[in-house]
């Protein structure tokens, strides 16, 4: 096969299973407060102190600085956008909207430093194979576009219904959709062989409910399914390496330059969208929500703009009504 070695009946049952069981963990996560926090801190305490350091130690796949990071990175997003959600001040102060903007353009900055780093490696490195070149250079520029292109979070609202959604009207598709080509471009980069359950599945995992179950949400599945993926990993790394499911990257250097090559081709287009965007309305992407003509966005809004807000009108101060 082109992108993988083989891929067997019983990976591609628990290539699903993966992306459900993800999915069902969001779907626990945002249904209940306290089941959150069990899953996001009592959980992650009890791994730290008796699991991690004997199954993520420095010979295992998972005993890297990055591995370590992006974890708790990963932990402090969710628990972030837990107090955003459930605290009513945090939600209306501009200066801690920033935060889900930061931690994700730190979550995309850890990666495009490895990217870089795997440039100049070859053959197994930190118990993964390594196969680097100029495909990690496109792909690292890709992840900084990616990275830059973040706009509106000065929109985020709090979505009605008892789950007390966070979000995003103005992460829409397309921006998504990006950022997943270049994350499954990043971990079929970095580390291959964990590709197809960490760079397929659980980007599924995530896009899914973004499209389809609730929309304008995608940063918090993002988050909370990566934290869930990161915890299992650092307690079973067997799992993608050498279990019966365990799935090869072909490691073919067509396959690494062609998945990099759409993935900086897609963030060009991201990119130079925007920027038409910002010449055309003269909007400040560091202080306004950029697409509030679209259907896309208007949808999002519609479905979850507070009962008592004027129509028109996202967050509480009326940000997008003041640019239509």
């Amino acid at each position: 096969m082109f992108l993988y070695e083989s891929i067997p009946w019983y990976s591609t049952l628990m290539w699903v299973a993966v992306v459900a069981g993800l999915m069902l963990a969001n779907e626990i996560a945002r249904a209940s407060k306290w089941a959150a926090l069990v899953l996001f801190i009592g959980l992650p305490v009890v791994l730290t102190i008796f699991v991690w350091p004997h199954t993520a130690g420095a010979d295992s796949s998972t005993g890297t600085w990055f591995h370590w990071v992006k974890v708790y990175s990963a932990l402090a997003g969710c628990l972030g956008f837990m107090a955003i959600r459930f605290i009513p001040k945090l939600a209306k102060n501009k200066y801690w909207l920033m935060f889900p903007a930061a931690i994700l353009a730190l979550n995309i900055f850890e990666a495009v430093i490895r990217d870089f780093q795997v440039y100049g490696m070859q053959g197994m490195v930190d118990g993964v194979f390594m196969v680097g070149g100029p495909w990690n250079i496109m792909n690292g520029i890709a992840g900084l576009l990616n990275l830059l292109t973040i706009c509106g979070w000065v929109g985020i609202i709090i979505g009605r219904g008892k789950q007390k959604d966070m979000i995003w009207p103005d992460m829409l598709w397309f921006w998504i959709i990006a950022y997943d080509l270049w994350n499954f471009a990043y971990v079929y980069n970095a580390v291959g062989d964990h590709s197809f359950y960490a760079g397929a599945a659980l980007l599924v995992s995530c896009t899914i409910p973004a499209f389809f179950i609730k929309r304008g949400a995608w940063l918090q599945h993002r988050a909370q399914t990566l934290a869930f993926w990161m915890m299992f990993t650092m307690a079973v790394p067997t799992f993608v390496t050498s279990s019966m499911f365990a799935v090869e990257s072909s490691h073919n250097p067509t396959a690494l330059f062609i998945v990099s090559a759409i993935s900086l081709a897609a963030n060009i287009a991201v990119v130079v969208y925007q920027v038409r965007v910002i010449v055309r309305t003269k909007r400040n992407p560091l202080k306004d929500e950029l697409f509030v003509e679209l259907p896309a966005y208007q949808k999002v809004l519609a479905d979850n703009r507070p009962l008592d807000a004027e129509p028109g009108t996202s967050a509480a101060p009326p940000l997008a009504a003041s640019r239509v």
